[in-house]
């Protein structure tokens, strides 16, 4: 019954309940994380809000780059103002260089005690994540080793030697073997022409003796 009442009030009152969690750069001191808190949290509190519960939730790592950062400090802040007094909170974070990122969540009601985050935290599991995701981040990828394609305007000159290599010997075989063949038959005819020459002769011989 009371939160209803509550809700009813806030409503003609216009004042909400939000969430904001922001990030400031990696490079800050954690003294000048606080400053920033102090500087929003002002800003609400000047327009008839509070600020009920705020968290440093550490420098964690980023899932991308944001401004040549690779982490950032995260800020959780519990807020109960009208929207006027988040939209001017938000637009200071807008112009302010320390503040990579922002975001404002309008909630039904505020959480007690500590956040997810901040337990697990404590109990030492964000630590492990954290060195997990330090571990990714550092570790190089991998570089695919191109092998230079070949120009095809290049001669193979290697490959033409082999073959006139191979085709000479085949030459030489081929003029060897025709030389051999030729041999024979010259060899042959010159063996014949004198016996021809020999048979003439003793046919005019005989021609001769007859007459």
């Amino acid at each position: 019954m009371k939160d209803r009442v509550e809700k009813i009030l806030r409503e003609n009152t216009n004042v909400s309940l939000y969430e904001n969690v922001f990030i400031a750069r990696q490079d800050i001191s954690v003294a000048q994380v606080d400053g920033l808190v102090e500087t929003f949290e002002k800003i609400v509190t000047d327009m008839g809000g509070s600020v009920p519960k705020k968290e440093l939730w550490g420098l964690r790592s980023l899932a991308y780059k944001i401004k040549k950062n690779r982490k950032g400090h995260y800020v959780l802040m519990n807020i109960d103002a009208p929207g006027e007094a988040v939209q001017e909170m938000e637009r200071q974070m807008h112009l302010n260089e320390d503040v990579l990122r922002y975001l404002t969540t309008r909630i039904d009601a505020l959480e007690e005690g500590p956040s997810a985050v901040l337990r697990a935290k404590e109990r030492g599991d964000d630590r492990g994540r954290r060195g997990r995701d330090d571990e990714s981040s550092a570790r190089p990828a991998p570089t695919a080793s191109a092998s230079p394609s070949p120009d095809p305007t290049v001669k193979d000159e290697t490959a033409q030697e082999d073959v006139t290599a191979e085709d000479a010997p085949a030459e030489e075989v081929v003029a060897e073997e025709a030389a051999a063949e030729d041999a024979p038959a010259e060899e042959a005819a010159a063996e014949e022409t004198p016996g021809e020459g020999d048979a003439s002769e003793e046919s005019k011989k005989d021609e001769g003796d007859a007459q």
